[in-house]
């Protein structure tokens, strides 16, 4: 595997209480925010009518909306094609879609300047409110269906749990920006809120994987180790990956035109959350619910990995209640 950084030996589980007490204090900062500010909703959810129109020359942008304003058109405005095209979203029921039109039309026509209406789309109050039930059932269905996953896969719903309140983690944050940026909310952005929930994820099996294989090779290993160990050995993975999404999200954020300027601003926020969250709330979280479990006396949440010989499943050694028991065993 490539490698940038040379072997490093990183205590991040010593820092887990600042992760998690910084963390806190942005969640309680994001939701003062959404309660002071709340979301701008692009008009998929709220309703409205988006107005499509191209000049024969280019006309800047503060002029069209200022030609809006002049008629009372509360307007959002984005610009395609250096400037000659434009997307007038007006958000609302009040209008039929052609009287917004028509307004649209009247307003336009004070610039002096020759132009088309592409086109004129109209989403009602219903239709908006069907898509924000739909967005939001996307949403938790693909996080339950992750926990079904991991824990199926290393057999823990512990580890499947943890994984998924790191990506609860990561939305929760780009939700909270967008709303502290007043930046729109359509389904583009919730189609990137999915996509940084599927790199999540894949981040976090990548050293869930690194850790159960190190338990399986190192049965003395504590937890501890085991959870530190492999964060620093997939650390130079984490860098090269996530480097080069960050690479593609920033050029598109810079070059990708207004329209993908939200979509892109959004993966570059659920990129860098992504590896927080694997490094400083899904795997602390399993040291953490590991450690008081072995406190309280329970069972071991390592994963169950199938015995070679006899082909029955068995806890994997590297834990240290199954280290106990067979201490006491030998002592009988």
């Amino acid at each position: 595997m490539m490698r940038l950084l040379p072997k490093t030996n990183i205590d991040f589980l010593k820092y887990r209480k600042v992760f998690f007490t910084l963390s806190g204090i942005i969640f309680l900062a994001g939701f003062a925010c959404l309660f002071l500010r709340g979301f701008n909703y692009g008009i998929e959810f709220t309703g409205g009518t988006l107005v499509q129109v191209t000049f024969v020359n280019d006309v800047p942008t503060g002029e069209v909306r200022k030609a809006l304003s002049s008629k009372n058109i509360d307007a959002e405005i984005q610009s395609f094609t250096d400037g000659n095209a434009f997307s007038i979203k007006i958000k609302g029921a009040e209008y039929e879609p052609n009287e917004t039109k028509v307004k649209v039309q009247e307003a336009l026509n004070t610039l002096n300047e020759q132009y088309k209406v592409d086109r004129t789309e109209y989403v009602g109050p219903a239709v908006g409110k069907d898509m924000t039930k739909r967005a939001v059932w996307a949403l938790l269905l693909a996080l339950s269906l992750m926990i079904v996953y991991i824990a199926f896969r290393f057999q823990n719903i512990v580890w499947g749990t943890s994984g998924v309140l790191g990506i609860l983690h990561d939305v929760m944050v780009m939700l909270f920006m967008f709303s502290f940026l007043h930046r729109e909310i359509d389904l583009v952005i919730v189609a990137a809120l999915l996509t940084v929930a599927g790199y999540s994820i894949n981040d976090n099996i990548v050293v869930f994987d690194r850790m159960r294989e190190r338990m399986h090779n190192h049965p003395k290993e504590k937890m501890y180790e085991v959870i530190n160990n492999s964060l620093n050995e997939t650390l130079s993975r984490t860098i090269i990956t996530t480097s080069t999404v960050l690479v593609a999200v920033v050029i598109l954020y810079f070059m990708g035109g207004e329209v993908l300027k939200n979509f892109s601003l959004a993966m570059i926020i659920g990129t860098v959350c992504g590896v927080y969250s694997t490094i400083a709330i899904a795997t602390p979280l399993v040291y953490q619910w590991a450690h008081s479990n072995e406190e309280a006396g329970g069972s071991s949440i390592a994963p169950v990995k199938a015995n070679s010989t006899s082909g029955v499943a068995a806890q994997d050694t590297g834990s240290s209640s199954y280290r106990e028991k067979k201490k006491k065993k030998h002592a009988k």
